[in-house]
């Protein structure tokens, strides 16, 4: 059952959510395709961020309507049917993950930070013009955030898209990728450190 949404659908999405689900429980199948359509364009390139090859994304896509149409007469409202199905589509890819395949270790040294032997950065001081969130608020350079969390290795990757960007805790993620809490602490610190590395020529105010 889903939970309460913060940010809940105003009335009239609201309305239209729940007449949708509706229509779906009820076999409608003009409904039903709707509902893929809306939904397919936004969940392909969230699966693609767990998973770079194109074929289990798409695997992904599918468990998650697939769980969504079993799971529709539960839907009550309490959030967007949006939001719902986010959630869907996000344990629809830890539970591939954690079907197929570990989350061995992989290097990240190269994308890291580099240090002299006083222990001080190699690379030139920040004059910061720009924040992440500045970035983020710009849609021509959110794309580039995406591509850079995408160079990530998949270890850290998949860490690092569940801590900031879904919001999963500590404990959480520990448990959906059967990693200690000392271990994820430890891959998150990495990847901020190298996605900063990659972001900084846009961080700078270089666009």
């Amino acid at each position: 059952m889903d939970t309460i949404d913060p940010q809940a659908p105003h009335a009239p999405q609201h309305d239209a959510d729940l007449r949708l689900a509706a229509q779906i429980c009820a076999s409608d199948r003009t409904a039903e395709e709707e509902f893929v359509r809306a939904n397919i364009s936004w969940m392909r390139p969230l699966a693609r961020r767990f998973f770079s090859d194109h074929a289990s994304a798409d695997d992904v896509v599918q468990d998650a309507f697939a769980s969504a149409f079993k799971a529709i007469e539960r839907y009550e409202g309490r959030s967007s049917l949006r939001t719902w199905l986010h959630r869907i589509t996000v344990n629809a890819a830890l539970m591939k993950i954690r079907k197929v395949k570990r989350l061995d270790e992989c290097g990240i040294n190269e994308l890291m930070p580099e240090y002299d032997l006083d222990g001080f950065r190699v690379e030139a001081p920040w004059s910061q013009t720009a924040t992440p969130e500045d970035i983020l608020d710009h849609n021509e350079l959110r794309g580039i955030v995406i591509d850079a969390i995408a160079r990530l290795p998949e270890n850290y990757r998949i860490v690092l898209q569940l801590r900031d960007i879904e919001e999963l805790d500590t404990a959480e993620v520990a448990r959906q990728l059967s990693l200690s809490e000392s271990n994820v602490k430890v891959r998150l610190h990495r990847a901020r450190a190298a996605l900063k590395k990659l972001l900084e020529p846009i961080l700078r105010g270089a666009q």
